[in-house]
C-alpha cells in the first residue's frame, strides 16, 4: 500500500522549500503546493524528500536525481525528465502528460494510482518497478530495458515497444493490455492466456500472417 506523508521515515525533519534550482541539492525538503513552469532543474539531486500537490509544467529536470523521494498528487506537463535517475521512490497519484522520459534509469520504483499519458520511455532502465493500479496510454519503451517490472490492476493501452528487452516483467494481473508496436518485443514477459488471445491479430499481422475467414 502507497505510504502517508506521516508514514515516512524522515518526515519530521523535512523542512518546507519554495523553488527548486540548477544543479541544486536538496536532502529532507519539503515542496508543498509549488507551480512550477518551465522549471530550469538540470542535475537536481533531491534525498529523502517530499514533493506533494504541485505542478511541474515544461522546463527541464534532465540528469536529476531523486533517491529516496515521495511524490504525491502532482501533474507533469511536457516537462524534459531525460536521463533522471529515481531509486527507492514512490509515487502516488501523479499525472504524466507529454513527458519526455528517454534514457532514465529507475529501480525500486513504485507507482500508485498514477496515469501516462504519451510518455517517451525509449532506452529507459527498469530494474524493479511496479505500476499499481494505473492508466498507461501512449507509453514508448522502444529500446529500453525491463527488469522485474510488474502491473498489478493496471491499464496498458497503446505501448509502443520496437526492440525493448524484458526479463521477468510480470504482465498477467494488467486489467487490460494492447500493443500497437513491436510486440515481438514481449519475449521475457509472462501473460495469460486470455491475453494472448487478445493479442494474436497484433502477433499474426507483426509475423505477416493474413487471417480470413
Amino acid at each position: 500500500m502507497p505510504r502517508e506523508l506521516a508514514d515516512l521515515s524522515f518526515a519530521r525533519h523535512l523542512v518546507e522549500h519554495d523553488e527548486i534550482g540548477m544543479e541544486g541539492e536538496y536532502d529532507c525538503a519539503l515542496f508543498d503546493g509549488l507551480q512550477l513552469d518551465e522549471v530550469q532543474a538540470r542535475g537536481a539531486q533531491f534525498t529523502e524528500c517530499a514533493i506533494t500537490a504541485a505542478t511541474v509544467s515544461g522546463g527541464t529536470m534532465r540528469h536529476a536525481r531523486f533517491n529516496d523521494v515521495w511524490i504525491h498528487g502532482t501533474q507533469w506537463i511536457r516537462t524534459d525528465l531525460s536521463d533522471s535517475s529515481w531509486l527507492d521512490t514512490e509515487l502516488v497519484m501523479n499525472a504524466f502528460s507529454g513527458v519526455e522520459a528517454f534514457g532514465a534509469r529507475l529501480r525500486r520504483v513504485r507507482f500508485y494510482n498514477c496515469k501516462f499519458d504519451s510518455v517517451n520511455l525509449r532506452g529507459a532502465h527498469l530494474n524493479d518497478v511496479s505500476f499499481v493500479d494505473c492508466v498507461l496510454r501512449h507509453i514508448d519503451i522502444s529500446e529500453a530495458k525491463l527488469t522485474s517490472v510488474s502491473f498489478p490492476g493496471s491499464e496498458v493501452q497503446a505501448l509502443s515497444m520496437r526492440k525493448a528487452e524484458l526479463k521477468k516483467v510480470d504482465l498477467r494481473s494488467a486489467r487490460y493490455l494492447n500493443v500497437t508496436d513491436g510486440v515481438e518485443a514481449l519475449a521475457g514477459a509472462t501473460i495469460t492466456s486470455t491475453q494472448l488471445l487478445d493479442l494474436a491479430p497484433t502477433f499474426a499481422a507483426a509475423i505477416g500472417i493474413v487471417v480470413k475467414d
